[in-house]
C-alpha cells in the first residue's frame, strides 16, 4: 500500500545507528545517508522508510510504526537488538491474540519516543 514513509528525529546520528542495529534482524539496511539533507533512508532494495532530522511529534501524538518479520525469531531479535541500541521496551515480544491468533509482536520506543513495532503472522 505504501511506497516510503518518513518522519523527523531530534538527533539523525542517535537515530540512524539506533535504526541500523534494531532493523537488521529483519534483513532491512541502511541505503540511503546524506549529511546535506539532514536523512537516512532504510530497505531491503531500495529506501522505503526515511527519517530525517527535525522536530519530532510528540509523545501526545504517538507515531507507530510496524515492520514485517518472516518468523517469530527475526520479531525477538528485533526487539533485543533495538533495546541494545537505546531502544526502551514497550511491549515484549509476545503474541497478541486480540489482533488474530497467531499476530506475535514487539514494540519498542525509539529514541524519540516513537512506537517502533516488529510482527509477524505466521504459526510458530
Amino acid at each position: 500500500m505504501f511506497d516510503h514513509l518518513g518522519f523527523d528525529v531530534r538527533d539523525l546520528k542517535i537515530s540512524k545507528a539506533f535504526y541500523e542495529s534494531a532493523l537488521a534482524p529483519l534483513g532491512v539496511r541502511l541505503l540511503a545517508y546524506s549529511e546535506d539533507w539532514q536523512a537516512a533512508g532504510f530497505g531491503t532494495d531500495r529506501p522505503r522508510f526515511w527519517i530525517a532530522k527535525g522536530d519530532p511529534t510528540n509523545g501526545d501524538d504517538e507515531l507507530h510504526v510496524c515492520f514485517s518479520a518472516k518468523s517469530r525469531a527475526e520479531v525477538r531479535a528485533f526487539y533485543e537488538a533495538a533495546l541494545k541500541s537505546g531502544g526502551r521496551d514497550h511491549g515484549q515480544p509476545g503474541l497478541r491474540p486480540q489482533y488474530h491468533e497467531n499476530y506475535y509482536g514487539a514494540f519498542i520506543l525509539d529514541p524519540d519516543g516513537h512506537n517502533i513495532e516488529a510482527c509477524c503472522h505466521l504459526p510458530e
